[in-house]
């Protein structure tokens, strides 16, 4: 799943919408009995309210109540597994989800305050993500084995390979934030203004970088010139051999590029190039009916923005965008994706009982190791994205442990939708 635009963003311009006021006693009467555990009309309200700060897809009310009923069947199966969090656990949990907004916990908890959400709530919202994962690594984690073959293919995995023109640059990037940003943007111009060598720009990257590569003095590998973002395409485009570009403006970042040299054609390494894509999973894989919806989608959805609204209320858990390095994406995925041009659809992979609809809505190069900023209510569940890494980059690819956590991560995931949907089918669940 991804959302439109950063947390920070969305608070600053969301518009909730009103929620009816409630007497006191009825605010704490229940919604919903889970297995004799009761869901407050309280607790309604504030997920509701919390979707709608995070631009979650979706009727945020219903989303929140199966949300919460899931929540419920999570903590029971947290608690018969004798699964226990620490403070330490829920403040970390707290930390990583807010950071994939670029906040601190406490700006977090301020911010969504400010939209009418307790602090109470989304330490719940945490808690019962973090306690879940625990239950299902307890549960399957033994039965899985990662095979060194099975590691191998995702790593050769040569999806998006980059044609065309391409370039050979040395990066400088300086992370910008609103008490920084004068500075930033002063130091940079400077950079660009003063560096004649490539000594002098290895030296400055070295001193000034946030990049992985400044440990390299900024040089990076051969990328394809269609493959770079938009904003950067141009003034790289003009540089010749030698030259420094002007500071480009990139959101969070301020970049500075030298061209080290070019070439007409070629591969890029998968391990610099970032996919965006969009997965639908639609029920009864390979029946008519599935066939029917699929056909029926695309259609509708000329580009991946499209689905949210094609889809609209469909359950946050069936339709996920993601952007992810290449190296971090499964390798059936990969495999399909390679096939597909921008806003190209497959439906080639089934995942269960569900029939896949994939998407591919972008593809070009990584300036962010750990993708796209994200805020996903589900990134705390086993097979959740990883964290964001703060320092950008073209940077290397992934290592085998990397590979070998993400195939893990992807088959307890797979797991853990199974064991919800037994918990869902056991369940006991009325409204009063």
């Amino acid at each position: 799943m991804r959302f439109p635009f950063l947390l920070s963003l969305a608070l600053a311009a969301a518009t909730t919408t009103a929620l009816p006021a409630m007497a006191q006693g009825s605010r704490f009467s229940t919604a919903v009995i889970v297995n004799d555990s009761a869901v407050t009309q309280y607790e309604l309200e504030q997920r509701i309210r919390f979707l709608q700060l995070l631009r979650a897809p979706g009727d945020p009310a219903v989303e929140a109540e199966k949300g919460l009923i899931d929540d419920r069947l999570r903590s029971q199966a947290a608690e018969a597994a004798e699964i226990t969090l620490t403070e330490e656990q829920i403040a970390a949990g707290m930390t990583e989800f807010a950071a994939r907004a670029n906040l601190s916990a406490e700006e977090f908890v301020t911010a969504i305050g400010q939209g009418g959400v307790a602090p109470e709530t989304f330490r719940d919202f945490v808690s019962s993500g973090l306690a879940w994962r625990e239950a299902v690594r307890a549960r399957y984690a033994k039965q899985i084995v990662i095979s060194d073959a099975e590691i191998d293919r995702a790593l050769s995995v040569e999806a998006g390979r980059g044609a065309g023109p391409r370039v050979l640059l040395s990066e400088i990037l300086l992370p910008v934030r609103p008490d920084t940003s004068f500075e930033i943007r002063r130091l940079a111009t400077e950079l660009s203004e003063t560096i004649r060598s490539e000594g002098d720009f290895a030296r400055a990257a070295r001193a000034h970088s946030a990049a992985p590569s400044r440990d390299r003095g900024g040089q990076i590998g051969w990328i394809p010139l269609t493959n770079l973002p938009a904003q950067i395409r141009p003034a790289v485009a003009g540089l010749a051999q030698g030259q420094v570009s002007p500071p480009i403006p990139l959101g969070d970042a301020m970049a500075i590029f030298r061209m080290r040299g070019t070439s007409e054609g070629g591969e890029i390494k998968p391990a610099n190039i970032t996919v965006d894509y969009a997965q639908y999973l639609i029920p009864g894989a390979g029946t008519a009916d599935a066939q029917a919806e699929a056909a029926r989608i695309r259609a509708k959805a000329d580009t991946c923005d499209d689905l949210y609204r094609v889809l609209r209320g469909a359950p946050a858990t069936q339709l996920i965008r993601e952007t992810r390095p290449l190296g971090q994406v499964p390798a059936d995925i990969a495999s399909v994706l390679a096939g597909l041009d921008e806003n190209e659809v497959s439906t080639a992979l089934t995942r269960g009982n569900a029939q896949v609809f994939l998407m591919l809505c972008d593809r070009d190069a990584t300036l962010a190791e750990g993708g796209a900023p994200v805020v996903d209510p589900a990134a705390i569940a086993p097979e959740g994205a990883p964290a964001i890494d703060p320092e950008l980059g073209f940077g290397a690819g992934p290592s085998r442990a990397q590979i070998r956590e993400e195939l893990t991560n992807q088959r307890l995931g797979n797991l853990a939708d199974g064991y919800l949907a037994e918990l869902r089918s056991a369940a006991i669940i009325h409204r009063p």
